[in-house]
């Protein structure tokens, strides 16, 4: 069976993202006192009592979206409601019933979900009694709590639990196998790119750049298994960035790459690369990320450029980085799409690749053969043996004399030659030269 959806909606600035986050154990939406922070559907898998559900972080109904997308919140809202299981209304226990509140609760009747009415901002049990006028509203119970206090949490997932729809015996879609983060500067396409992807309109695109603030999940199917693609806020120049929001934004698309397995790089065919794309390319390359250059809106350019020209660009821009893939493609039409999603998958298979010590001590052993190291403080210096230690990324330690007899001309060489031969040559390959020590003991594959 699917999971449940449990939808979080209420006015603006009641704490609806604080709850999200709360509940999810994460600091996964941005939280300010700006109204109108959250504007697409933000998601995340809970676990609870033995049952998981999606929880969904909404935008501010009724909200007067300061770059003019109120219609588009609206939507997204819309949306969540139609396909929501139970619906969390959250209310300010401080601030009190408003005109707004009774408009939500207007609206949620013409639904026919549970609706769990929650007073949030309830830091004591003194503040409970001025949650009592939410009963006007047709609340058979309302239910206060405080995400600064941590109070009442267990009871709110309770609840959720036990208005969850009966589970039906058949297995819960299963957990994403994939991970893909989608980054880019402002206005490359990457909300039209998810949309496209999971053929829905799950985020807000429009012209107005910034429009996505939050990093947000988004669960989609390709030949029955399970990914998610994570869309990130477009990122300025650090020097650009004025408000809390775009601060904040920058670091959740940071953060997105930390938690991706594959990253899509996403750039604008008719736009010249850029300092913050090299900026995030470089946070990528810190980060030892699986990566794909993304060329998108490739029908505009299609007839004006072959792609070998753009792909000696990239090359040359990221001369650190040539064994990244390149694609082309064009996201508003789709064309591409489903093969560059099929070879995000195959790099992150192949960082999850482990070679056998054996198998790297003699491709190592060769490599020195035909090219020895240069002659430090007049002596070689001598390599004992090779080992992976570790995956994602796949990590290469050699055991060594001296570690600085090492130039990096040289460890470029023997990178280059794991990446020849070894069955991840499109992902990051981290290489570390580690003195041996003295009472480390001596086997086959680790001769004296």
């Amino acid at each position: 069976m699917s999971v449940p959806q449990v939808v979080i909606v209420g006015r603006p600035n009641v704490g609806k993202s604080s709850i999200f986050n709360w509940l999810a154990g994460r600091r996964l939406a941005i939280v300010d006192d700006v109204a109108g922070v959250t504007r697409d559907r933000m998601t995340y898998v809970v676990e609870h009592a033995g049952r998981r559900f999606e929880l969904i972080d909404t935008g501010g109904i009724g909200i007067n979206d300061v770059d003019d997308l109120s219609d588009e919140i609206e939507q997204q809202i819309a949306i969540a409601l139609h396909r929501a299981d139970v619906v969390v209304f959250v209310l300010d226990a401080r601030s009190g019933l408003v005109a707004l509140d009774e408009e939500v609760a207007r609206r949620l009747r013409l639904i026919d979900r549970p609706v769990l009415f929650v007073a949030n901002k309830a830091d004591a049990a003194k503040l409970d009694s001025q949650a009592d006028e939410f009963y006007r509203l047709g609340a058979s119970n309302v239910l206060c709590v405080s995400t600064l206090q941590n109070r009442n949490k267990d009871e709110l997932l309770e609840a959720i639990v036990a208005q969850l729809p009966p589970s039906d015996g058949a297995p819960e879609e299963q957990m994403p196998e994939m991970k893909v983060a989608i980054v880019g500067r402002r206005n490359v396409g990457k909300s039209t790119f998810i949309n496209t992807l999971v053929e829905d309109q799950r985020m807000i695109v429009s012209q107005v750049p910034g429009t996505t603030r939050d990093s947000v999940d988004v669960r989609f199917e390709v030949d029955g298994k399970t990914f998610v693609a994570i869309d990130t806020p477009g990122v300025r120049r650090r020097k650009s960035i004025r408000e809390d929001i775009e601060y904040y934004g920058l670091h959740r698309a940071q953060r997105s790459v930390r938690r991706a397995d594959v990253v899509l790089m996403f750039f604008d065919a008719g736009q010249r690369i850029s300092q913050v794309d090299k900026q995030l390319c470089q946070y990528i390359e810190e980060n030892f990320k699986p990566c794909v250059f993304v060329v998108n809106k490739w029908d505009l350019m299609v007839e004006h450029m072959p792609t070998e020209r753009w792909a000696d660009y990239l090359r040359e821009t990221f001369p650190s980085m040539w064994h990244v893939p390149i694609a082309f493609i064009t996201g508003l039409t789709g064309k591409n799409v489903k093969k560059l999603i099929n070879y995000a998958q195959m790099l992150f298979k192949q960082s999850l690749q482990r070679i056998g010590t054996g198998e790297l001590n003699r491709l190592i052993r060769r490599a020195v053969e035909n090219h020895p190291p240069p002659v430090f403080r007049q002596r070689r210096p001598k390599i004992y043996y090779v080992t992976q230690t570790q995956v994602q990324p796949p990590t290469i330690v050699i055991k060594c004399n001296n570690p600085k007899a090492f130039p990096p001309t040289y460890r470029r060489y023997l990178l280059g030659v794991l990446r020849d031969q070894l069955e991840y040559g499109e992902v990051p390959i981290r290489l570390l030269f580690d003195k041996r020590s003295e009472k480390e003991p001596a086997t086959e594959e680790n001769p004296s």
